[in-house]
């Protein structure tokens, strides 16, 4: 079923509204009418008999005096002081039953003067009576009908309805014409542009939320454009990344399979697919794990590396130096690790490829004779690893780009050193894993210190 439209029930409850109150009034208007026309009459009787009061009391014959009189419409009845009709102007007095219980008599006979109103067997009409108590102690009664309220309607049967429908036609106008101008503020919002205005002060709270959520769509819309862009660049990357190794092994491959190479430099092409093969294992295996850290963080769930244990952040570090010795001193590079033995609840291989990549990148960038060291001591209470090196350092301007994947500050140089351009994204990831914190200091000739601090227990 539809949606009713607002300016529909707007227009239908103000049109019914306005109908009710043209009904209201227009019987309000003929009730306080036939009031005012009442009190009027009253008065004017009142004065009427008195004047006839004044004329009779100058005569013997008060019947005869009053038989003499023509006051038109009005009717004249002169009852005596036990209730018996005297005289009446209208019909015969002899067969009028005893006055003594109507209202205006009696209280002209109590107090010497009563008025009343009393609705005639005509319907709709309505009879006036007042009356006067004589010297002689009879009471003299003047009445008159006047036409109530049922009377001029049914008079004017003709124009109340008329009234009516002019009423109608004339509020549903105007309930249109203002249910048009009220709606038409609201339908002028546009949510689409996220800047709507409010045009009355009960809609500030949605129009606000409106403008938040088309805020909120537009932040959501250039994050799945920035995850689709990433997505393809990595996706080209990676492609770059595999062709690379991939033609060299090809090549030396080829000249081996089919005896060009000589048999003094076949050790060498052997060497090339061997190194070659080693970088795409690499590459391959940090993709892998790079895979499972994005599909961990979208799904919320950390059991996809297995249970967390307790390590000795310490002793990987350890570990990671240990094996990377023979690489550091290859190049020149010395490298140690201190500090004291810190245990946290974390996925061992994750945090040994962590400070892995962070200390083969601090070898990798280091100059000949240069030094990494790695810290494992607790930072304001937290685990903290830091590992820092005399090496070439970051440009300002790179640093907030290294922990994109497949971003290098020295391209040829990471290549020639085996680098794979995953390493400091893998550290990123792996540390969001465990809830840690990755900050980096550099400064170009000096060297880096990148420190992970992971929550306190």
């Amino acid at each position: 079923m539809g949606s009713r439209s607002l300016a529909g029930r707007v227009f239908v409850f103000m049109a019914a509204v306005c109908t009710a109150v043209a009904v209201v009034v227009t019987v309000v208007m003929f009730l306080v009418y036939e009031t005012a026309a009442v009190a009027d009459a009253q008065s004017e009787l009142g004065a009427e008999c008195h004047v006839v009061a004044s004329m009779i009391d100058q005569g013997d014959d008060e019947v005869a005096a009053l038989a003499a009189l023509d006051l038109g419409t009005m009717r004249i009845t002169l009852v005596e002081p036990d209730g018996t009709v005297a005289y009446d102007s209208t019909v015969d007095a002899s067969t009028l039953p005893n006055h003594a219980d109507r209202t205006e008599v009696a209280q002209a006979l109590s107090t010497g003067e009563g008025s009343s109103e009393r609705t005639s067997e005509t319907v709709g009409y309505m009879s006036i009576y007042h009356a006067i108590r004589l010297p002689n102690g009879n009471v003299l009664r003047l009445s008159e009908n006047r036409a109530g309220v049922i009377a001029i309607f049914s008079r004017n049967a003709y124009l109340v309805p008329l009234l009516v429908v002019g009423f109608i036609a004339l509020s549903w106008f105007v309930s249109r014409l203002l249910a048009r101008r009220l709606v038409r503020p609201v339908l002028a919002i546009d949510p689409s542009s996220g800047e709507g205005v409010s045009p009355y002060q009960e809609l500030d709270t949605l129009v606000d939320r409106l403008n938040e959520q088309h805020a909120e769509l537009v932040g959501r819309m250039e994050q799945i454009q920035d995850v689709d862009d990433m997505r393809r660049e990595f996706t080209a990357n990676v492609t770059h990344e595999l062709k690379t190794p991939i033609a060299s092994i090809s090549a030396a491959s080829e000249l081996i399979r089919d005896g060009i190479a000589r048999p003094e430099d076949v050790s060498g092409f052997a060497g090339r697919i061997y190194d070659d093969s080693q970088r795409l294992s690499s590459l391959v295996s940090d993709i892998l794990t790079l895979s499972k850290l994005d599909e961990s963080e979208r799904a919320g769930d950390r059991a996809l590396f297995g249970g967390l244990v307790t390590v000795d952040l310490l002793s990987i570090a350890q570990d990671v130096c240990e094996r990377l010795t023979d690489k550091a001193a290859a190049t020149g590079v010395s490298v140690v690790a201190e500090g004291i033995s810190t245990k946290i609840l974390g996925n061992a291989r994750l945090l040994d490829e962590l400070i892995g990549n962070l200390v083969e990148n601090a070898i990798r960038y280091n100059k000949v004779g240069g030094k990494v060291f790695v810290w494992v001591l607790p930072e304001g209470g937290a685990p903290c690893v830091r590992v820092s090196d005399t090496g070439i350092g970051i440009p300002e301007t790179d640093q907030p780009k290294v922990f994109e994947r497949f971003y290098r500050v020295d391209k040829g140089r990471s290549r020639d050193t085996g680098g794979t351009g995953l390493g400091l994204a893998i550290v990123k990831h792996a540390a969001a894993f465990h809830g840690a914190t990755v900050r980096l200091w550099s400064k170009v000739g000096e060297g880096t210190s990148v420190s992970v601090t992971f929550p306190k227990e």
